[in-house]
């Protein structure tokens, strides 16, 4: 293997792979295991701190708000989006 290759070519020949791997490897706190994911208006809970928030655009021209949260109990990175349009959204794990 020529020096400065990765090791593992077929991660990085699959971005999206290697994101799924590393979030299997997660292990989530017993608050954040107990979120309701991808349905809005479930709650969070109390260890959450909200890092971030911005506005993004969906099909159809309209925004929606995004809010990003980190967990002080196991540091999984959550966003919660706040479509009034579409019960299906709500939290969802997006890394460490």
């Amino acid at each position: 293997m020529a020096p400065g290759r990765p090791a593992n070519m077929a991660a990085m020949a699959n971005p999206n792979q290697q994101r799924q791997d590393e979030l299997k490897k997660m292990v989530l706190c017993a608050s954040c295991t107990g979120i309701q994911r991808n349905w809005r208006r479930a709650p969070g809970h109390a260890e959450l701190v909200q890092v971030s928030s911005r506005k993004a655009e969906r099909e159809g021209g309209r925004t929606v708000n995004v809010t990003t949260y980190r967990c002080d109990a196991c540091g999984t990175r959550w966003e919660y989006e706040n479509d009034k349009t579409d019960q299906q959204r709500g939290w969802s794990v997006v890394g460490r």
